[in-house]
């Protein structure tokens, strides 16, 4: 055998790795571990991780907690983009249960959209009217336009809107907004090339290069609008404020915004207060004693990772790219305090 001509053996030589390296390893696993750990103990103390088929969550607020009859606090936060969401949610758990005696709406909102502003309202109005329940609204930080619309579901009654001290309300108004960005995109040679089945079609789109004739026609088209919707929102506030003649009707629905103060003095809430005492104002039309009162609120269930990532994501869907794009693109019409409502994210 020619001994020679073999190759000699191969060696493998394993390199162990750098200390840090293998601690680091260890660490990582050390940390996913006890966060994995972590979060199956909290969800042993959170119940609702394991509810099924509820949108809402009924929590305790405030008073008589062993009592039955119940005060309802329904949150009305952030810009408002449609009916069927939390505000909706919180209502249908409120239809069913017997035990609600009264509504304390807490609105916390810049307004939002025309048809969600008007639909929340509506269904407040429709439940409260149903049930005979008494609506008393807290205004937060601001309760301003579409939230301002919602608040006037209050029925008429005296005494029934409460303001903070550094409460901001008003805006009383109807907006459609619109950005031309055809000169712009001149300046790039794009054009828009868009093939529509009329003119008219195209309202409103932000790169589309008009004759001054066109933009006028749509301009009177989008107004006529704009009154429409504007007068309804007039008759939604007389309906809720039916103290204010039409002459202080016409300067409290001119867009402005006002202070607390301002508002108390031009008619638009009765009191200058906090949840606390519109509560209270919610008890004693409901005839309801603080022994045999339980004040509610309700939340979102959380997923078994929302306490390491946050939020709520049961329910929650993310919009894409492309949705966003659309949604910032969609001609609306909207009852909100803002001058760029088309950006707004709805909470």
């Amino acid at each position: 055998m020619n001994y020679e001509s073999q190759q000699p053996p191969t060696r493998v030589i394993l390199e162990q790795g750098s200390v840090w390296s293998r601690w680091g390893a260890r660490v990582a696993w050390i940390i996913t571990g006890f966060a994995v750990l972590s979060a199956l103990a909290s969800s042993g103390a959170h119940s609702q991780y394991f509810q099924k088929g509820t949108k809402v969550l009924e929590e305790y607020h405030s008073l008589s907690k062993n009592a039955l009859q119940k005060v309802a606090v329904v949150e009305i936060a952030g810009t408002i983009m449609g009916g069927n969401g939390f505000a909706r949610w919180q209502l249908d758990r409120i239809a069913d249960d017997p035990d609600v005696k009264a509504i304390v709406l807490r609105i916390d909102s810049p307004g939002g959209t025309v048809s969600g502003s008007d639909e929340i309202h509506y269904r407040i109005g429709e439940l409260a009217s149903e049930r005979n329940l008494p609506v008393v609204v807290s205004m937060g930080s601001m309760a301003a336009s579409g939230g301002y619309y919602i608040a006037m579901a209050n029925g008429g009654a005296d005494d029934v809107i409460f303001a903070e001290p550094a409460t901001i309300t008003g805006s009383i108004g109807v907006i459609i907004p619109h950005f031309d960005f055809s000169k712009l995109i001149k300046k790039f040679d794009i054009e828009d090339d868009s093939i529509s089945s009329g003119v008219l079609k195209e309202m409103l789109s932000p790169t589309k290069d008009r004759t001054p004739e066109l933009a006028e026609k749509e301009r009177k088209i989008l107004q006529s609008l704009v009154d429409e919707m504007f007068g309804r929102f007039k008759a939604i506030v007389k309906d809720g404020r039916p103290k204010l003649d039409d002459e202080q009707l016409s300067l409290v629905t001119t867009g402005q915004i006002f202070t607390a103060d301002q508002a108390k003095q031009a008619g638009l809430v009765d009191k200058i207060g906090f949840i606390e005492d519109a509560i209270e104002r919610a008890m004693e039309l409901a005839g309801l004693t603080e022994a045999s009162t339980r004040v509610v609120k309700y939340s979102r269930p959380k997923g078994i990772l929302d306490d390491l990532i946050g939020g709520s994501s049961v329910g929650a869907r993310q919009t894409t790219a492309l949705e966003a794009l659309a949604e910032w693109t969609t001609p609306r019409a909207w009852y909100l305090c803002s001058w760029w409502p088309a950006l707004i994210q709805n909470r």
